[in-house]
């Protein structure tokens, strides 16, 4: 099995308890066709859904078909995760009883919402690295220092005041890092999913505040793609398509979101196109077929296909964002404080910096 067909496999395995098809297919698959397990374990762990493709596959009663060593390399995984994410919910809740004692509503984003609101049949399915929540933006600040105060800290204080949350906090005992947001999307995108947006379709769970599944939904595909600009890499995750999958099945209508925006509409629907392919078609990831989907797909095939030319235009278009980037940061810090106040940071940063070499080129050799 080549890196493509391992995908697909894994894909499609991770959709056979909700999509009888893909569990009829699954089988067959199981019992005629020799599985490169190597290949198996490699992607989807890769791609964070090993404890979620034991998980399947053992609701589906498929375990039968797989090597015994590997069933039992399975169990002990996805009995350490779900032991670790035990110990995430009860760490977000503690958070979550602080922040509230001190009057802020901490809105539980990815993974750890997830966990909270039971997404996931077994909370062992899910790999979650950090606790992530939004507060206000008037709370932010306070959120980080009373964290603080309870001994969380991070490695790196240095904050960027336009970034969307605080570098990582720990704290000693705690089994995760902290990621304290004031938003979810970067500029220009901010306000599509701001605090206020999302406590307005939050509910309760576990004494924790959850935005709404349509919410959950633009989080899971948007953050990655526009933050860390994903969408134009191609880089898609099974974890995150898994988490799409099932919310979507928790929604009315994946294609009924309420956005406005066409760049973000087009950024959506050519992430669900790969997701719908990669899942073999579900009904619930349903996205509008045009032209503009059908050569992103195209272009997703190219790249898991290992296309040097596709990879090497890849390539490029990323330096060129990096570098519009680059520009973005500039240009908004004419017009937006949090801008202003870091690249005026940055430049007096690289003027002592230059000070610094200019001193060290004046003395006189030894």
């Amino acid at each position: 099995m080549n890196y493509k067909e391992t995908l697909f496999f894994v894909a499609k395995c991770l959709t056979i308890t909700l999509e009888e098809k893909n569990r009829i297919e699954i089988e067959i698959l199981l019992k005629k066709t020799e599985i490169d397990w190597d290949s198996v374990v490699k992607v989807s762990t890769q791609h964070y859904v090993f404890p979620a493709l034991y998980c399947n596959l053992k609701r589906a009663n498929l375990l039968q078909y797989l090597p015994e060593e590997l069933v039992d390399y399975m169990i002990h995984i996805t009995d350490l995760n779900r032991e670790r994410n035990k110990q995430i919910i009860e760490q977000a809740k503690e958070i979550n009883t602080l922040l509230l004692a001190n009057n802020i509503t901490p809105i539980f984003l990815k993974g750890t919402g997830n966990l909270l609101e039971g997404l996931y049949c077994d909370i062992a399915e899910r790999m979650v690295g950090d606790i992530d929540f939004i507060v206000s933006k008037d709370n932010f600040s306070k959120a980080v220092s009373i964290l603080k105060i309870d001994k969380y800290s991070s490695k790196n204080e240095t904050y960027m005041d336009f970034h969307w949350h605080y570098p990582k906090m720990t704290k000693k005992d705690r089994i995760a890092a902290v990621e304290v947001h004031n938003k979810v999307l970067k500029k220009p995108y901010t306000s599509l999913l701001n605090y206020q947006a999302l406590k307005n379709k939050s509910f309760e769970s576990e004494k924790c505040n959850i935005t709404s599944f349509e919410n959950q939904l633009l989080i899971t595909i948007l953050q990655k793609q526009i933050n860390d600009n994903l969408y134009h890499s191609k880089s898609l995750a099974l974890r995150n398509i898994y988490d799409s999958f099932l919310l979507a099945n928790k929604t009315q209508n994946s294609l009924d979101l309420e956005i406005s925006n066409s760049k973000i509409k087009k950024y959506l629907n050519n992430y669900k196109a790969c997701a719908h392919l990669l899942l073999n078609k579900p009904e619930s990831l349903k996205y509008i077929k045009n032209s503009d989907a059908k050569k992103y797909v195209d272009s997703y095939l190219k790249t898991i296909e290992n296309s040097k030319s596709e990879l090497r235009k890849i390539k490029y278009i990323d330096s060129l964002i990096k570098l519009k980037d680059k520009l973005k940061i500039l240009q908004y810090s004419f017009t937006d404080r949090e801008y202003s106040n870091y690249t005026f940071r940055r430049l007096k940063n690289l003027n002592f910096y230059l000070k610094q070499l200019k001193l060290i080129k004046s003395k006189p050799n030894s």
